[in-house]
């Protein structure tokens, strides 16, 4: 198992995952960085009641959006065989570069900063998509309870222990989002737009174990 996939790195990046969500929504705008499914739903509904600006304003994350994930998967096709620098830490270098940009925005620029952190949440939903050598999503839930609930259910028809850990796996993971979610609600209050650059320095610490596990 590649250190990326392990659980303590993978709880980290779903804490992160989840104070952005808290973070746009609550000092943003009201904007989900992750969650793109509500900005759809936000976005179709302005559009359809006539309001085009409103409806703009969702737009713009979901482009930036699909754009990292567009950018991530180019940079894993060029560097993944390098053996100079991991892909993968290339992409954490880049998520800190932009989070620290977003936290130094004022508040007139959110559309940017919405944009930057949705951009920043792709790139790390695609590079890091297992925990344990399963599937998982660090800035979402809804596929994670999906996976949680079906494997309890296979467990409980099965008597299976291994999936009953995978199952733990993913509610895990969905505990340590909506703690990360919490607190980010809660320090937004305190620290304003900087709040992101906790984001920053956990993304830093998960950089500096993959170095050291190298």
């Amino acid at each position: 198992m590649q250190k990326s996939e392990s659980f303590p790195l993978s709880a980290l990046l779903s804490f992160s995952g989840g104070l952005q969500d808290a973070y746009t929504y609550n000092v943003r705008g009201k904007v989900f960085a992750n969650a793109q499914t509500g900005n759809v739903v936000l976005m179709s509904q302005n559009f359809m009641c006539g309001d085009w600006h409103r409806g703009l304003y969702y737009l713009c994350p979901l482009i930036s959006f699909s754009l990292g994930v567009f950018i991530a998967e180019r940079i894993e096709c060029k560097y993944k065989n390098s053996r100079k620098v991991h892909w993968r830490q290339i992409i954490l270098v880049i998520e800190m570069i932009v989070l620290a940009i977003v936290g130094l925005l004022p508040a007139r620029f959110n559309t940017i900063s919405n944009m930057l952190v949705s951009f920043s949440c792709a790139m790390q939903v695609q590079t890091f998509r297992k925990v344990h050598g399963y599937g998982y999503a660090s800035t979402m839930c809804i596929g994670n309870l999906r996976s949680g609930t079906e494997s309890l259910s296979q467990y409980l028809r099965s008597g299976d222990r291994g999936v009953l850990h995978k199952s733990l796996y993913f509610f895990g993971i969905i505990l340590v989002f909506a703690i990360g979610a919490g607190m980010g609600g809660v320090l937004s209050g305190v620290f304003g737009t900087r709040t992101i650059w906790i984001s920053v320095a956990i993304l830093l610490v998960v950089t500096i174990i993959m170095v050291k596990e190298e």
